[in-house]
């Protein structure tokens, strides 16, 4: 490998756009409004309702406000109450989840009375919170 450093040379210094070629980006007039064009003529100013009078047209009359009472009612809606409804949520504590527990009576029909003994069991579950701790059915 050769000793020589890896940049000899300087690189060119960034010069500005060449005039002509493009937009140039650095010009200090951005935002500003342009000259207008030659042979453009800008529109004659709005004039006021004051000024139309005076050139001879017809100002309508000033009407009045209309006046309303000072009396009014307020109907105040009752407010929506919502309810959520969790499936399967404990109604004693509506906190807790119940959870399904076989019991001991379901689980001895299954194993006594095999085959038809599990659709006992199936059918003595009990459901439990393990919030409150409250048995249903």
């Amino acid at each position: 490998m050769d000793n020589k450093p890896l940049l000899q040379e300087r690189p060119p210094a960034y010069s500005p756009a060449a005039q002509g070629a493009g937009y140039d980006y650095g010009q200090s007039n951005y935002g500003a409004i342009p000259t207008p064009q030659p042979g453009f003529q800008p529109p004659p100013p709005y004039p006021y309702p004051g000024a139309a009078a005076a050139a001879g047209y017809a100002v309508p009359p000033p009407t009045s406000q209309p006046t309303y009472s000072s009396t009014y009612t307020i109907i105040q809606q009752p407010a929506t109450t919502t309810s959520v409804v969790v499936v399967g949520g404990c109604p004693a504590c509506r906190v807790g989840v119940l959870e399904d527990t076989f019991t001991c009576l379901g689980v001895l029909c299954a194993i006594v009375f095999f085959p038809i003994g599990i659709l006992f069991c199936l059918a003595l579950r009990q459901r439990r919170c393990p919030n409150c701790g409250a048995a249903f059915g």
